[in-house]
């Protein structure tokens, strides 16, 4: 029986157990009753171009969710995970299920912009992290979190421990690449030693052969597996109409790699396997550094959040309670004894105590505490019994707003890091069209094929900027 694809999800099922729809001027199929909603809602409120955007990619079916949204205005949850902005509106990080491609982002991201009361709304592709803004005066969280989950696409608060998980499996990932290729080059360049040993003390045509099937064997692996992050970034780029600096990278080392096959199989001439591996090898160790910079960072953010404590002890009535911190409120009386940290922001009411603030500013020399002095979220009582009155909640305290502040460093882009983006691009399109007409003007003056593209690939591996293909300074 042959297959229909969803005309939402683009998934192929048996005609059978399509749902067959002729309410618009043509007939469409969907798969089930989600799809079949979220097409209508798209086109509706006029984003079906979101499927010119999606082209051929599959998505997954909408998630049928049970799950109350009403969890998302309770106080607990607020108290917890969201923040109040400077102008007085809510701010809370989720992370969205479901994206897979730059159409998702631009899906979710112009459907919240449209929505009443949401101030802003930022997705970062790479790690699914949304940033929402919104007015709790004309909509609730809850109301967006449906609105999210009604194009098919799923919300949950954003963890720590999800953040840790993909920043190891990327460090992971990267450094596996980058091994492999160090480990072709090196073997590369030692037997481009032998090779080019060859062209003062002659070599066989035969030897140079193999020389050629050797370096083909290592750098193979190089181009296919070590630069995927380079034809990932190019193909991302392209579909949104950007030549970046992937591209420019990739496409050198390609053509190169083409150019070097020709040589193998069947042309007299030098083959460059090595220029392909070094090429790669050279920018991914840049990306790799990035990398492990970035982590080093979220590391030492972590060791930060390690000075927050889970628990305190709070006195209601004069009956102590052992109460998470994140429950705690402006006004409630906070006891913290000889070791224990401050959980929130508050000013002393009892007792006599030295604290250290070292978390705070770096100094070690205590600092002492008594009636009416301020205490700081994550300082250490080191002698002594106090108690003093919180004067905000954990969301806001001193420590806490330290952690979101490197949080927003790690997940946002310098400005030199957009403006070496943008030079890049235009850079890019200069360096290909300089390479078209020099392969042109080679050509068309007499020299033959091959010398013609020899020509053009080197303007284009020697243009290669790696400097900023590299890493730039960023604010971590």
């Amino acid at each position: 029986m042959p297959l229909i694809t969803c005309d939402h999800c683009q998934q192929a099922y048996e005609k059978d157990i399509m749902i067959e729809d002729s309410s618009m001027e043509e007939t469409h199929y969907f798969c089930c009753n989600g799809c079949q909603g979220v097409y209508h809602l798209l086109n509706s409120d006029g984003m079906g171009s979101f499927y010119d955007k999606l082209g051929k990619n599959k998505i997954e079916r909408p998630l049928a969710l049970e799950e109350d949204s009403s969890k998302f205005d309770m106080d607990s949850f607020k108290q917890r995970y969201i923040k109040e902005t400077s102008e007085g509106f809510s701010r809370v990080d989720l992370i969205i299920e479901g994206i897979h491609c730059a159409a998702c982002v631009w899906l979710n991201e112009k459907i919240l912009d449209e929505t009443d009361g949401v101030v802003e709304a930022s997705i970062n592709f790479s790690n699914n992290k949304a940033k929402i803004i919104w007015d709790d005066k004309t909509i609730s969280l809850s109301q967006i979190i449906d609105k999210i989950r009604s194009i098919g696409y799923n919300a949950y608060p954003y963890e720590r421990t999800e953040s840790e998980k993909q920043a190891v499996k990327k460090n992971r990932d990267y450094f596996l690449k980058m091994s492999i290729a160090i480990f072709a080059s090196i073997n590369i360049m030692m037997i481009g030693v032998a090779k080019y040993t060859g062209f003062f003390t002659g070599m066989s045509s035969s030897m140079l052969q193999m020389v050629h099937v050797a370096e083909f064997i290592f750098a193979t692996p190089v181009l296919f597996y070590s630069g995927q992050i380079f034809f990932k970034g190019a193909y991302y780029g392209l579909r949104n109409k950007i030549i970046n600096m992937d591209f420019l990278v990739i496409s050198g080392a390609t053509l190169t790699y083409i150019y070097s096959l020709f040589v193998l199989f069947g042309s007299q001439g030098h083959s460059y396997f090595d220029s392909v591996a070094m090429i790669i090898t050279f920018v991914l160790v840049g990306k790799y550094l990035e990398v492990i910079g970035k982590k080093s960072a979220a590391d030492t953010m972590d060791k930060i959040k390690a000075y927050i404590p889970l628990e305190a002890t709070v006195i209601k009535d004069n009956v102590k309670e052992v109460v998470p911190i994140d429950t705690i409120v402006a006004g409630d009386i906070i006891e913290v004894k000889n070791g224990e940290k401050a959980s929130v922001d508050g000013e002393v009411i009892s007792g006599i105590s030295s604290f250290d603030e070292s978390s705070i500013s770096g100094e070690s020399i205590p600092v002492k505490k008594e009636l009416g002095d301020k205490v700081y979220s994550g300082t250490i009582n080191l002698d002594g019994v106090i108690r003093y009155k919180a004067t905000k909640n954990y969301a806001n305290s001193t420590l806490n707003t330290i952690v979101e502040l490197l949080e927003d460093a790690l997940n946002s882009k310098p400005e030199i890091e957009q403006l070496t983006n943008n030079l890049s691009r235009y850079f890019s399109i200069t360096i290909l069209l300089l390479a078209l007409v020099t392969f042109l003007g080679w050509q068309f003056s007499g020299g033959d094929f091959e010398k013609a593209l020899i020509i053009t690939i080197s303007v284009i591996v020697i243009a290669c900027p790696c400097a900023l293909a590299l890493a730039t300074i960023g604010r971590a």
